[in-house]
């Protein structure tokens, strides 16, 4: 963002500002990925219920991804299952895009509805936790 005497400020994408020495340009090596390329992988995580067939849902997820306008076609896709989690199979969606500049967040929201209406439509559902509260008989309500 700006040169100081002392220091460089970068800004990130997300914001976040970073104070770099100006000792560490000239005594370390310095790498800057932005510069030749605006290629940027992007990851998405979701869960699917345990009924669900996680080889469907891979292939499904990817589709979803693909039908995003601002998902590079050039560089597929890919959907790795991560973990059984407590009420989920859960995975994450990886995919490219080359415009940034455009926002990540709205293109991770639209790829997220494209997982909803295609999981919706071929009938995978997304578990959420349930909570079961037992009341023992006698015990004090707490009023």
């Amino acid at each position: 963002r700006e040169l100081r005497a002392r220091f460089v400020s970068v800004v990130t994408r997300d914001g976040r500002e970073f104070l770099i020495p100006n000792e560490d340009f000239i005594t370390q090596r310095v790498i800057n990925w932005s510069f030749s390329d605006n290629l940027v992988r992007l990851d998405v995580n979701f869960g699917v219920s345990y009924d669900a067939d996680p080889h469907k849902v891979s292939e499904l997820a990817i589709e979803a991804a693909i039908s995003v306008g601002r998902v590079e076609a050039d560089r597929r896709p890919v959907c790795w299952l991560t973990d059984f989690g407590d009420s989920s199979l859960n995975f994450v969606l990886r995919f490219w895009i080359r415009d940034p500049q455009q926002g990540l967040t709205n293109v991770r929201g639209k790829v997220l509805l494209a997982l909803w209406d295609t999981f919706k439509a071929n009938g995978i559902s997304i578990p959420y936790p349930h909570r079961e509260i037992i009341m023992k008989p006698g015990a004090p309500s707490g009023r």
